[in-house]
C-alpha cells in the first residue's frame, strides 16, 4: 500500500480549476500519481479525483484544510481528503443468504479489500459459522415490526463501539429506518438483486421471471430514505433464456450480486466515488 493522499472535489465548472489544484500541490512539492476529472455539462459541475505521493510533501496534513481553504472558497468547492494508508472499518449486515458475505470475507482475507471488518450483524443466526471461520465477531439481533426501534438502537450502539466507518448490506433483508439512514448518509452500500430502476423492492427475480425478461442484473447503490433509489455505484447483467426457470434466475443472479457488490465496496474503500445529487462518478 502506497503512502498517498486522495483529494475528491466537486464544484461549479469554470476555467482554471485543474490548474488551481495542480499548482497548489506543486507549491507543496507533491508528486501527482493519478488525476482524473469529469464535467457534467447539464449540471454545470466539475468533479475531480487527484492522488499524490506523500513522500516529500511539505504540507502536514493537519494543516491541509487551512492551506487549501482559500482555493476551495474561491471556487465554491466541496472536497474530501483521504489517506490511502488508513484502513476504513466496515460492518457487514446480512440475513440468511450468505453468498455476498462469503465473497466479501474471502476478498478481505485475500487482501483485495484494504479495510478492517470488526463486526458482522444479522437478524438470523444462519451465517454465524461463516463469521467464525474468518474470526470476525458476529452479533445476532432479531428484528420484527414491533422490535425494530430497539434492534436499530442496538445496532447503532455496536457500530459506535466498534468505531465503524461504513456499512455494507450484503443481502440484509430489512428496510432501515429514515433515522438510521440519515445518521449514516452516503456510508451505507446495498446490493439489490435487479437492474435498477427495474424491479425495485421485494421479489425482483420472481417479477422478472413472470415478465419474461431476457436479461437480469444486479445493482449496488448508496442507501437513501427512498427504497432502492439511492445513487448507483455499479451494475451488471447476464443473459437468460426461456429455458431458465425461477431457480436458474436466482442462481445466475447470485453470481452477479457478489461481483457487483465487491466492486462497489472496493471503489468506496479506494476513495474513487464522488456523489452529487442522486448520481455518482466512479473514477478509474
Amino acid at each position: 500500500m502506497r503512502n498517498t493522499a486522495v483529494l475528491l472535489v466537486v464544484c461549479p465548472d469554470r476555467k482554471g480549476l485543474v490548474a488551481a489544484i495542480a499548482d497548489f500541490l506543486y507549491r507543496h512539492n507533491a508528486n501527482i500519481l493519478h488525476a482524473d476529472q469529469h464535467q457534467d455539462r447539464e449540471a454545470g459541475l466539475f468533479l475531480m479525483r487527484v492522488e499524490w505521493d506523500l513522500e516529500g510533501f511539505d504540507l502536514g496534513l493537519h494543516r491541509f484544510e487551512a492551506a487549501f481553504a482559500p482555493i476551495a472558497e474561491a471556487h465554491r468547492m466541496q472536497w474530501h481528503l483521504a489517506l490511502s494508508s488508513v484502513r476504513p472499518r466496515l460492518a457487514i449486515f446480512v440475513s440468511r443468504h450468505d453468498h455476498c458475505l462469503a465473497d466479501l470475507l474471502y476478498r478481505w482475507h485475500a487482501g483485495e479489500l484494504y479495510c478492517d471488518i470488526p463486526l458482522i450483524v444479522s437478524n438470523h443466526p444462519d451465517t454465524h459459522w461463516l463469521a467464525e471461520a474468518y474470526r470476525v465477531p458476529f452479533q445476532h439481533i432479531p428484528v420484527s415490526k414491533d422490535t425494530k426501534p430497539e434492534a436499530e438502537a442496538q445496532q447503532q450502539a455496536l457500530l459506535e463501539r466498534h468505531r465503524v466507518d461504513f456499512v455494507v448490506l450484503a443481502r440484509y433483508m430489512q428496510v432501515l429506518s429514515p433515522e438510521f439512514i440519515r445518521r449514516w448518509e452516503r456510508r451505507i452500500i446495498n446490493i439489490h438483486h435487479s437492474f435498477l430502476p427495474a424491479f425495485h423492492g421485494a421479489k425482483p427475480y420472481q417479477r422478472a421471471f413472470e415478465r419474461g425478461v431476457k436479461l437480469i442484473g444486479a445493482t449496488s447503490h448508496y442507501v437513501t430514505e427512498v427504497l432502492d433509489d439511492g445513487p448507483i455505484i455499479e451494475q451488471d447483467v447476464t443473459r437468460i433464456s426461456h429455458r431458465d426457470d425461477l431457480e436458474d434466475l436466482v442462481q445466475k443472479g447470485a453470481d452477479l450480486e457478489k461481483v457487483v457488490l465487491s466492486r462497489a465496496v472496493k471503489w468506496h474503500i479506494d476513495n474513487r466515488i464522488l456523489v452529487y445529487g442522486n448520481k455518482t462518478v466512479v473514477f478509474d
